[in-house]
């Protein structure tokens, strides 16, 4: 029977379907100056002061870096059979360009081999958000010259680790890296413009194109190639449901799953930008076959337009900041939803998930999916040495409850990635917020398993979920 408010128990997963966690370069690895590797837009924004909780920087985060396999012993001894990271750009290339930095290489040469070594499946992701400082005094996102840089970086990396990765990602969210950074400034690189951001759209898009080409060049065995895309579930008034989905969600899928973007995206933005930036033939490059889509979620957004009279509202979930994630859709409010929350203010709701997965089935029926990160944070506390976090374990519980129905459904889902393995830096929000099924503490960098991570390795090892 299954419980109305997904909390489900006892429900069996193939045996091909793949459980692993997930995690993101600048928001573990530390060594921020060592290795070679050059700077990038999120040591320069976290080290900016009022970017940040606290002032708080990745410069040594969890130090994975120096604790690379202890940090592998851990995966192993959790039975994660994937492990989905991310190359620092900067760590291969320091500017952007130019000849690769072979300590970054054998860096990652030696996280692919250690996962390899577990019989962890390795699940590499490009880029997750850290362009390198050189870029953006260039242009960053706004150029079309980032995206061909974008693609080199791809084949360095595709060169060397091409015999040994089972999935390539090309980018992570890039809604958040256009709108979010270029334009609402809550994340690096902290600008302001709603042009920029949708220039950086189109970037991004190009960029994703262009390095699957260049990864399908080099490759030598027979990898997926994908891209993470974080699909907002839009609920509430139709039209405002319309607008946002065309800026944050088909503005990505057209292009890369349909080679087109939406002819509303260009009306609704039509008095923030005139879209030139998209050249001939772009769409084209953009448009390459996907063995996987990625997906992540995490809450829902309860969405209206707004009055203009009334004070609008904005609950988002995402840090308040000087300019707009929407640009063109300004007049649109976000209200607040019915609680449980996270720590981050999101609301649960498990149901969002299976929605999404249905009705991206519905548009996209011979596209397998995977869930590449799905997770919360809270306020964790150790008692007596451990880490009794019964809610992570409860949203846990009923999103991968989500998941399965999905999966009954019809829906052709390959694996879920809980994020996060560890604690981390949380962007904007520093130390203050934890994601991860494993505790960090700060102060002495020791890692401390969470009940949530022992609930999990029982589910990873034996395909069923546990009560």
């Amino acid at each position: 029977m299954s419980a109305a408010d997904y909390r489900d128990a006892g429900l069996v997963f193939p045996p091909e379907f793949i459980f692993g966690s997930a995690t993101a370069a600048y928001q573990i690895e530390g060594a921020a100056a060592q290795g070679g590797r050059g700077p990038s837009i999120w040591d320069t924004f976290s080290h900016t002061p009022g970017k940040t909780w606290n002032g708080d920087t990745g410069d040594v985060a969890a130090d994975h870096y120096h604790r690379l396999e202890g940090d592998l012993d851990l995966m192993a001894a959790l039975g994660l059979e994937a492990y989905r990271f991310s190359i620092s750009w900067s760590r291969i290339q320091p500017t952007g360009r130019g000849p690769a930095n072979e300590d970054g290489l054998d860096f990652y040469e030696r996280l692919v081999d250690g996962l390899l070594a577990r019989g962890i499946r390795p699940i590499a992701t490009l880029y997750h958000w850290d362009l390198p400082q050189a870029l953006e005094d260039e242009g960053g996102w706004t150029s079309r010259a980032t995206a061909l840089a974008f693609a080199e970086y791809a084949r360095i990396v595709g060169e060397r680790l091409g015999d040994r990765v089972h999935t390539w990602t090309t980018l992570n969210e890039p809604w958040c890296s256009a709108y979010l950074g270029y334009g609402s400034g809550a994340h690096a690189p902290g600008r302001t413009d709603g042009a920029a951001a949708l220039a950086a759209v189109h970037h991004l898009n190009l960029a994703h194109g262009l390095a699957v080409s260049a990864l399908r060049d080099v490759v030598t065995d027979d990898p997926q190639f994908s891209v993470t895309l974080n699909l907002h579930v839009f609920r509430g008034e139709a039209e405002a449901v319309r607008r946002l989905d065309a800026l944050a969600n088909r503005a990505f899928l057209g292009p890369i799953l349909e080679g087109a973007y939406p002819a509303d995206l260009f009306v609704d933005t039509s008095g923030v930008t005139d879209w030139s930036f998209v050249l001939p033939g772009d769409l084209a490059l953009i448009h390459q076959p996907l063995d996987v889509l990625g997906v992540n979620y995490y809450s829902t957004n309860l969405v209206r337009e707004w009055d203009g009279v009334s004070e609008k509202q904005m609950a988002d979930g995402h840090k308040a900041a000087s300019g707009s994630a929407w640009p063109g859709s300004e007049n649109v409010e976000f209200l607040p939803q019915p609680g449980p929350y996270t720590a981050m203010g999101w609301n649960i709701d498990p149901s969002g998930l299976e929605d999404l997965l249905m009705g991206l089935h519905a548009s996209y029926p011979q596209l397998p999916l995977m869930i590449t990160e799905n997770g919360a944070a809270f306020d964790d506390r150790v008692v007596d040495g451990a880490v009794h976090d019964v809610e992570r374990i409860d949203y846990l519980r009923r999103h991968i409850t989500a998941v399965h129905r999905a999966l009954e459904r019809g829906v052709d889902l390959r694996g879920y990635q809980v994020w996060s393995l560890l604690d981390n830096f949380e962007w904007g929000y520093g130390y203050a917020k934890r994601f991860g099924i494993v505790r960090v503490d700060y102060a002495t960098l020791e890692r401390l398993p969470k009940d949530s991570a022992h609930w999990y390795a029982r589910l990873a090892r034996e395909h069923v979920l546990p009560e």
